[in-house]
Formats: C-alpha cells, sequence, structure tokens
C-alpha cells in the first residue's frame, strides 16, 4: 500500500497522490527515503526480512539521514516508519558479536575502553541526530518497539502508533544499562519518573494503550493505513507554515526542556529580534490581517 508512496532518494519520486516528484541525494543501504508531498519526507526503517534490527549500516544512515534533511531546503517536515511487520525489533545481536570480537582482540583495557567508546559516542549521534534535525520528525509505529527503537522515537518531536503497538526498554534483559538516551529522554518526554524507572528496571513491554496514559504519545490508531494518512497530513500541515517560525520553534522548544524558564526566555528573546525582521513573519501577519488565506513561503 504504501510503496507508491516510496523511492529510493537516488532517483525520482512518486507522490502519494500520484504525481512524479524530482528528488536529489544518497541513497541508504538500510533506510528507504522518499519524498511523499511538498516539503514532506518520508523515512522508512528498511530491513523488513530483519525486522528493521539495528546494525552498523542503520546507526550509520540514521545519523547521515537526518543531518543531510536538517539542510534540506525542500524539506520541512519527515514522518518515520518502519517496513515490514514491525516498527523495529532493537539491537542486531549479529553487529553486537561482531563489536565483542574487535573487542577481544585488545589485551588493554584502556584500548578496549576506546573502541566502546567510539561505538558508543557513534550510536547517541545517530539518536540524537533526529533532535538535531532543525525539521519536525513524527515517529509513526506499528508492532513492535524495542530497545533502540524505543531509544529512537523519545528523540522524535511527535509519536503516533497503532493499537497493536508495544514497547519495551530491552537493555537491563540483555545485561547493559541504556546508553543511546532513553534514560535522558523518556522521563523529559513523560513526565512519569517512577513509571520510566519500573520500565528501565523490568524490561516490560509497555501497550499502547498504556503508552498513550503514560503520555508517551499523541494518538493511537487501528491500523497502520489510518497512522500513515494522519502523519502525512500533520506533516503536510507543519510544511505549510514558515519554515522560520517551525524551525524556531523546534529549536526553542529542544532549547527550553533542557533549561530554566527564564534562559529559554532569554534564548527566544535572541531569537525572535533577528526572526522577526524575516519575510515570513511579515507575509504570514499580512495574510491572517487581510484573511487572503497562507502564502508561499520561501525556501530556507
Amino acid at each position: 500500500m504504501l510503496n507508491a508512496a516510496r523511492a529510493v532518494f537516488s532517483g525520482a519520486v512518486i507522490s502519494r497522490t500520484g504525481q512524479r516528484m524530482a528528488s536529489t541525494g544518497p541513497s541508504y543501504e538500510a533506510l528507504a527515503v522518499s519524498s511523499v508531498s511538498p516539503y514532506v519526507y518520508h523515512v522508512e526503517l528498511n530491513r523488513p526480512e530483519k525486522l528493521n534490527a539495528f546494525n552498523e549500516a542503520m546507526w550509520h544512515n540514521l545519523g547521515e539521514c537526518f543531518n543531510d534533511l536538517g539542510q534540506n531546503a525542500d524539506c520541512r517536515a519527515i514522518v518515520l516508519s518502519g517496513a515490514g511487520k514491525l516498527f523495529t525489533a532493537g539491537i542486531d545481536l549479529n553487529s553486537m558479536v561482531k563489536i565483542g570480537a574487535s573487542i577481544s582482540e585488545q589485551d588493554d583495557v584502556a584500548r578496549r575502553c576506546k573502541i566502546l567508546s567510539n561505538f558508543i559516542k557513534k550510536y547517541q549521534d545517530a539518536i540524537t541526530s533526529l533532535e538535531k534535525c532543525s525539521k519536525p520528525v513524527i515517529a509513526a509505529i506499528h508492532g513492535a518497539c524495542i530497545g533502540a527503537g524505543i531509544n529512537l522515537v523519545t528523540a522524535a518531536d511527535i509519536r503516533y502508533c497503532t493499537k497493536d503497538a508495544w514497547f519495551q526498554v530491552k537493555e537491563v534483559a540483555i545485561g547493559m544499562a541504556a546508553d543511546v538516551g532513553v534514560l535522558q529522554r523518556l522521563p523529559k518526554v513523560t513526565g512519569n519518573d517512577s513509571l520510566c524507572r519500573e520500565l528501565s528496571y523490568t524490561a516490560r513491554k509497555l501497550l499502547s494503550s498504556e503508552a498513550k496514559e503514560f503520555g508517551l504519545l499523541s494518538k493511537v490508531f487501528d491500523d497502520k493505513e489510518s497512522m500513515m494518512k494522519e502523519a502525512f497530513s500533520v506533516a503536510a500541515s507543519i510544511a505549510s507554515h514558515s519554515p522560520v517560525a517551525v524551525q524556531g520553534t523546534k529549536k526553542n522548544l529542544v532549547f527550553s526542556r533542557d533549561h530554566t524558564v527564564q534562559e529559554g526566555l532569554d534564548n527566544i528573546h535572541d531569537w525572535n529580534m533577528v526572526m522577526l525582521q524575516s519575510e515570513d513573519f511579515m507575509n504570514a501577519a499580512a495574510a491572517a490581517a487581510t484573511k487572503s488565506g497562507a502564502p508561499e513561503f520561501s525556501k530556507l
């Protein structure tokens, strides 16, 4: 069903309406990236035969892709989903075995630590690339969202899921503490420290209904088709607004989450004393005053 809305970055793209849209940029081994409507991009975890488990290629591709889209003036909003039966099964354990083999080749603890440090930092940066991307990211989750998956979606701006979706902070079950963002972001995303600790200490499953009540999700849908339709619709709505305004809003929301109210106010003060001089503000304010409809905003 979604195949018609998906094409790899390296060629022409077919939109959901059937319109052929030009697209240039890199292709990715573990992701499928397409433009589904003006200024809206779709990023799919694309290892369905491996349940979208995170291997080295996916970690590398995620960071590269969201960094690229953050700089792409033709992109203003992104929908992130998973191809196949589920969103993601988490870390590809075969990749972990390879990491273990590279560590075992070193006899010295300092050398082993250096290898692990490089891997952990690379994986952290891949997840954080969603947060650093200036374009809002809507995570659309179906089926399982395990381990690395819940780390990933907590770095998104908006989260939707299907009613059959479930989540699991699984790291303690494989003998490690989660190290790529969920322990840092989940308590701030949900505001429920107690349940975050319960999930992280026990590795139990969190079903969609509880996740919605928990504050992890905006909406729960009956099926993937209806979820994706809404995700693309919301992304299109975001993309219709001034990119100066939307990107400034994301930048300041991310900043304010980890700073005091006054620091957040100072930050938006410094931002708006410059950006209120943008043509976007002038044009949008004039359109609102005259009820003439939203203007077309220049690329940013």
